[in-house]
């Protein structure tokens, strides 16, 4: 492990309180308080707190004030907004240092559970204004059929949005900037100006089919990350190298241990483990059989 690096960081995720939320979160996140329904969950907000090591109690913006990705996990009750994201030049354009590109694990699903990724075809950016006025735009979205274990690409300018029953590993730009379009009649604001301007009826978006890459699978890769999902049975044992690239691991059961660079940590069920550049080589230990999640910078 290099002297400069600070190690593996195991950080304690933020709840997030939102109107489309839950009242109870699955196992092991701790429970909201009552009248306050979370609907996110940030595993790596430079306001996570660390929880091992010399750097235990600092936030993960004093360690690395510029951390690149935000992971959540988005447990909507009821139907997001319907919202768009600003391009790295467009965020730029008005004092933001990036843009938001995301994607989507699909963690769980209801039977029939859908998401809306993009305008239905020969719908104009000029026809919004007042689809939204009179409360149809719904009726407009391209709904997409999703199941656990998709994996669904949001480039930034694409019209979206979650419906209720599905629950998501988001991967993203660390970026907030969020215009919403469209809120079924919730008293919130909207920005439809700003999103007109930023929104595009042709994107990349959409489902990624995966890719067996040996001995993990690569789940979607484009310039900004790199999702890899690791199933191991018991007793396997799993080099992770990419040393010289940021890491961040997400264990979706216990009976995972990080090894390497003098470090043991089992890896604590849903929350973020970061492995800063140059952390150093590690493997993946599984004592009990399970899945872990391994995002990359590229």
């Amino acid at each position: 492990m290099s002297p400069n690096s600070p190690g593996p960081l195991v950080l304690e995720p933020i709840l997030t309180e939102r109107i489309w939320g839950v009242q109870v979160l699955p196992a092991p996140y701790p429970q909201p308080e009552p009248g306050k329904p979370v609907g996110e969950l940030w595993l790596t907000s430079l306001e996570c707190r660390v929880q091992n090591g010399g750097s235990a109690g600092k936030t993960l913006g004093a360690m690395m004030p510029d951390f690149p990705l935000l992971m959540k996990v988005l447990l909507p009750k009821d139907k997001l907004s319907v919202q768009v994201h600003p391009n790295d030049e467009q965020a730029k354009a008005i004092g933001e240092a990036r843009g938001k590109t995301e994607c989507w694990y699909v963690l769980q699903a209801d039977p029939g559970a859908e998401i809306a990724l993009g305008l239905k075809p020969g719908v104009m950016l000029e026809d919004l204004p007042e689809l939204i006025a009179e409360g149809s735009m719904e009726e407009k979205l391209q709904m997409v059929p999703v199941k656990a274990g998709d994996m669904i690409f949001v480039d930034a300018g694409t019209v979206h949005a979650i419906g209720p029953g599905v629950v998501v590993l988001e991967t993203q730009q660390y970026s907030d900037i969020t215009y919403r379009l469209f809120d079924y009649g919730r008293p919130r604001e909207l920005h439809v100006q700003q999103a007109l301007a930023v929104t595009r009826t042709g994107t990349s978006a959409g489902l990624v089919l995966p890719e067996s890459m040996g001995e993990f699978t690569r789940l979607i890769s484009c310039k900004y990350f790199v999702v890899d999902r690791f199933e191991m049975p018991a007793g396997k044992r799993t080099a992770l190298r990419h040393a010289d690239k940021l890491q961040i691991l997400i264990a979706m059961e216990e009976g995972v241990t990080l090894r390497g660079g003098g470090a043991e940590i089992p890896l604590p069920r849903g929350k973020a483990v970061v492995l800063p550049l140059g952390s150093g080589e590690f493997v993946l230990e599984a004592r009990e059989p399970g899945a872990t999640m391994r995002v990359l910078q590229p």
